[in-house]
């Protein structure tokens, strides 16, 4: 292991992954390649982006000619995927850009793997693909995919693929599925960014249904520091749960949010809920700990100190909150907004 290529690299979780390989191990060389869609951003590899052993590519992974180049002109020998489309809502609305990348790019990437020789091929996946889970219930890795959005299909599919791929070809994979994570540098249009932003502004919070959905958070560089784990020490074929093992309800942790902004929750408006929404995700991740993974960060330390950081990095965020965000926006939000002021 060398030359990493982690397609993806500049999104959330992705970025995350490349600041902690770049300075922790210098003597790797990581090759960022990234399509840089509406949550590719570079700003998010400012941190990094004089060390010596980081390179950046702008491409899709859907181009097979331009992965050839990459593959080829930086000598690749392990590959950590985390290019896909993965907002929820998003998928809804336009599922045909989560089907190219999520399923059609993982499976070139794989093919182009095999063909190159890579030594070591890691998919990065949700807990989305095991669906709606009971309560008391936790999703070990063995269990079966119940995908309810064309996000979390398009995952399971992209990691059916995976499997074939070591199956068929004897291609060394891992796959990782991660709870709900956090932190610095994540696009606003998941919750805790989403709401920490329209709260700063004093605009109104859309929570979905009663808000009593039930999710499993993860602070990103612990999700970072999980995936880098399965990467050197996971098994052949194998998957690997990374998990917060810390469930809460939404409305709960919008009340959070508002609490350490100094907010009323007057801000929070009921509004009718998502298409297909998955009411609880929980995941045993026993599997990775025996790896030697242990989370670092509590949800109550971390959530104050990302509200702290888009509360102190309006740079970062305003700039993207126009255009395109703000299409989406209205797609979403603006007729449930309106449904909820008249009832």
């Amino acid at each position: 292991m060398k030359n990493i290529l982690v397609t993806g690299g500049a999104g959330f979780i992705g970025s995350a992954f490349v600041r902690y390989m770049v300075e922790k191990y210098p003597d790797y060389n990581i090759i960022v390649y990234d399509k840089l869609t509406y949550a590719g951003n570079l700003d998010n590899l400012l941190p990094v982006s004089d060390e010596p052993n980081y390179r950046f590519e702008q491409g899709d992974i859907a181009d097979r000619e331009t992965i050839r180049r990459v593959f080829s002109q930086h000598d690749v020998d392990t590959v950590v995927n985390f290019a896909a489309e993965s907002h929820v809502d998003r998928s809804i609305l336009s599922p045909d850009a989560f089907i190219h990348t999520d399923v059609v790019g993982t499976y070139i990437m794989l093919d182009e793997s095999h063909k190159h020789g890579v030594e070591r091929f890691l998919q990065v996946s949700t807990d989305e693909v095991y669906g709606d889970i009971e309560p008391g219930e936790f999703s070990v890795e063995g269990d079966s995919f119940l995908p309810n959005s064309p996000y979390a299909a398009s995952k399971a599919g992209g990691e059916l693929m995976v499997r074939a791929y070591h199956v068929t070809h004897g291609l060394n994979t891992v796959i990782t599925r991660g709870s709900n994570t956090f932190g610095p540098y994540q696009y606003p249009e998941k919750l805790i960014p989403f709401f920490v932003t329209e709260a700063i502004d004093d605009r109104p919070l859309p929570v979905y249904g009663d808000g009593m959905q039930v999710r499993d958070w993860l602070y990103v560089d612990d999700h970072a520091q999980g995936i880098a784990l399965a990467l050197f020490k996971g098994e052949a074929g194998e998957a690997y749960n990374i998990a917060g093992e810390d469930n809460r309800f939404n409305i709960d942790v919008t009340h959070r949010i508002l609490n350490l902004l100094d907010k009323p929750k007057s801000l929070i408006k009921y509004v009718p809920d998502r298409e297909g929404h998955d009411r609880r995700y929980a995941m045993n991740c026993e599997k990775l700990r025996g790896l030697g993974w242990e989370r670092k960060f509590s949800f109550e330390t971390a959530v104050e100190a990302t509200v702290n950081w888009y509360r102190d990095n309006e740079w970062w965020w305003r700039k993207i909150k126009t255009g395109e965000y703000l299409d989406f926006y209205k797609k979403q939000y603006a007729a449930r907004l309106a449904a909820a002021d008249q009832a």
